[in-house]
């Protein structure tokens, strides 16, 4: 995955940078499976009860890019697999380069 092709669902906004998510719960391991449509899929072990999987997401991702958890906060999505998260204290570019390796 390179970064132009994240381009699609990572953005730059004033309070931080917005990531689009595909969210598939109950899965086997965390991990990021690519872009399905604008949306980068990630497949989560928690299951979608009460926030778990919520919550979950955003610890991943703030491991993942290397930022406390607290930088990570769910916007949009709350129930639904369609999720949106705003990654606080890192640069656009530095996102796209993090993911990208993740792959």
């Amino acid at each position: 995955m390179t970064c132009e092709e994240l381009s699609a669902c990572v953005n730059a906004q004033q309070d931080g940078v917005v990531i689009a998510l595909f969210v598939q719960p109950r899965a086997s391991k965390n991990s990021l499976c690519g872009l399905q449509g604008e949306e980068l899929k990630v497949r989560l072990t928690s299951p979608p009860v009460e926030g778990a999987a919520n919550k979950l997401c955003c610890t991943f991702f703030a491991k993942l890019l290397g930022v406390s958890k607290s930088s990570v906060t769910l916007i949009r999505g709350d129930k639904s697999r369609h999720k949106q998260i705003v990654v606080e204290g890192v640069s656009l570019d530095e996102v796209k380069q993090r993911l990208a390796k993740a792959f």
